[in-house]
């Protein structure tokens, strides 16, 4: 409520601390901060105006008011959500040969050899000739982390502007700068990808696609115990490494996946169950053979 001040010493910022239910946080997640901020202040026995908590209030602001959770609803169809990436058990492979076969279709079958030859060209033209992820080092775990931290910022993926000359298809290394040699990441592209979650990462994925994606977004996990990040981009952001030809793309253990727009629709739909995550059996495996892309839930560790 207090203006910033100037001071012999610097500016001085006020800042308040809000309490707030488990469903007002999901929905400010969903949405974003501010919008649920001001559906607080509507309500006097949820803050008021000078927002105070109570930390007696046993009742959600739509339980006070149902038709408030229609105006969230509306904010994320018509803004999309503030989320970008949360901090998540999460982990990713490139199926194998077999793996792969066996969800091909015949068309698939007959296109193989030549699938592979040029996924083996795009490896060459990207320095990578190694099957399957390859063991770190120490030291090149710390350029990793060093790498990850700079990647993972908004400054690094845009959305896609008509003013904007930046292309999509340049290379990690253009949009990212590092302290440690680069050189150490390799960066290829992958023919398939299984990405798996733990059920409470996974609950998020149709935030991830209704509420960023959709709407022109990224989003990215980043893995909790190790180097590992998953990004989900959209076909409107630039500096992403995938590109239409080539949707999944890894640069270390940091990947991205492009999820085309005429894809989102039906990966919302397949995965809405997830927003109930209690209502799930895990472990439970959702698959896209036609988009080479399938994710496994696994149960949350106790």
């Amino acid at each position: 409520q207090l203006q910033p001040t100037s001071s012999i010493l610097g500016v001085i910022n006020f800042i308040q601390i809000v309490g707030v239910c488990g469903e007002e946080l999901k929905a400010a997640q969903h949405w974003n901060g501010p919008g649920i901020i001001e559906l607080l202040r509507s309500k006097p026995c949820a803050g008021g105006p000078w927002l105070v908590t109570d930390m007696r209030r046993g009742e959600t602001i739509f339980e006070l008011d149902p038709q408030l959770k229609e105006r969230v609803d509306q904010g994320i169809e018509q803004e999309g959500s503030n989320l970008s990436g949360v901090s998540a058990w999460c982990s990713w492979d490139e199926p194998s040969e077999g793996d792969n076969r066996s969800s091909d279709s015949d068309d698939d079958k007959e296109n193989r050899k030549e699938r592979d030859e040029d996924g083996e060209r795009v490896r060459e033209r990207r320095g990578s000739n190694e099957a399957g992820r390859r063991i770190i080092t120490d030291y090149e775990s710390e350029q990793i982390k060093s790498t990850l931290k700079k990647g993972l910022s908004s400054t690094h993926l845009h959305v896609k502007d008509e003013s904007h000359t930046q292309s999509r298809k340049e290379s990690f290394d253009s949009t990212v700068s590092s302290d440690g040699p680069t050189e150490l990441i390799r960066t290829r592209s992958l023919e398939s990808v299984h990405l798996k979650f733990n059920l409470e990462a996974g609950s998020l994925l149709p935030l991830a696609l209704r509420g960023r994606l959709k709407h022109g977004r990224h989003f990215t996990f980043k893995g909790i115990m190790n180097d590992i990040a998953i990004t989900l981009v959209s076909s409107s952001v630039v500096g992403s490494i995938t590109d239409e030809e080539h949707p999944f793309a890894a640069h270390g253990t940091w990947l991205q996946v492009l999820i085309q727009d005429d894809t989102i629709d039906d990966m919302i739909d397949d995965l809405d169950e997830l927003s109930s995550p209690d209502e799930i059996l895990c472990p439970k495996t959702y698959s896209w053979p036609d988009k080479r892309l399938c994710i496994t839930i696994l149960p949350d560790e106790s």
